[in-house]
């Protein structure tokens, strides 16, 4: 399950993550980005608030679609959602690796019989946890550690990347290499609040340590001018080509 990615624009790392609710609000800022970032994420917030149509508009507007649900049930739901998820055309979905190697390989297969597969992405742990949030649901050890392991799960089922913060790139590609593609959230520009992620970096830092993609909202949608922010994410960029 490969798709070939042309890293020579670096806006083309930006994914933009849509967490908005609103029809009119989604379509501007579509037109106002695309042909600049690279894919759009669709969350569960945009997806509870229009469900598919947000993948229709998304395409209809000529913008590449990672659906970001994190699916994570039993195998046969998984791969049922995830057929449902190529039938929308989208580049790229996330699973979460702690479902297990049995979802995580029904996963893939399932992706891997439809015509056009997206890249499926396998979620380690979320950006908004640290290593209490860990030890309360009964993870012992620093985030770094659950990453690695449940990346290893995700890598050996067969999934094409991980969903990583910033702080784990340089562990993941010393254990993993160059091979699965890396998607970093929690990125903030120069001077950007953090707001509810803890494990944060800048686009430079992250694409330095190993990011393929990264996934940035507010710093883009809450922007005045969303593309004057792109482009000023983009010139940080090219620092690390």
């Amino acid at each position: 399950m490969t798709r070939s990615t042309d890293f020579s624009d670096p806006a083309r790392r930006i994914i933009v993550a849509l967490d908005v609710s609103g029809r009119e609000e989604l379509l501007q800022l579509i037109r106002t980005l695309r042909g600049t970032v690279g894919m759009f994420k669709v969350g569960k917030q945009l997806f509870t608030a229009l469900g598919p149509e947000a993948l229709a508009l998304i395409k209809k507007e000529g913008g590449e679609v990672f659906l970001d649900l994190k699916f994570h049930d039993i195998p046969n739901t998984v791969a049922g959602a995830v057929r449902a998820a190529c039938r929308h055309g989208v580049a790229m979905l996330t699973v979460h690796a702690s479902g297990g190697r049995a979802m995580l390989e029904a996963a893939v297969q399932a992706a891997r019989e439809m015509v056009s597969a997206p890249l499926v992405i396998g979620a380690t742990v979320l950006t908004s946890l640290g290593a209490q949030d860990l030890e309360l649901i009964g993870l012992a050890g620093p985030p770094e550690q659950a990453v690695l392991r449940l990346g290893g799960l995700a890598i050996e089922a067969g999934l094409d990347g991980l969903v990583a913060s910033a702080r784990e790139l340089t562990a993941l590609r010393a254990e993993f290499g160059k091979q699965p593609f890396l998607v970093t959230p929690g990125i903030r520009p120069k001077g950007a609040a953090a707001h509810d992620q803890q494990r944060v970096a800048t686009p430079l830092k992250a694409v330095s340590d190993g990011a393929d993609f990264l996934v940035i909202g507010r710093p883009i949608t809450r922007a005045d001018d969303p593309l004057a922010a792109v482009e000023a994410i983009v010139d940080e960029l090219v620092e690390a080509e």
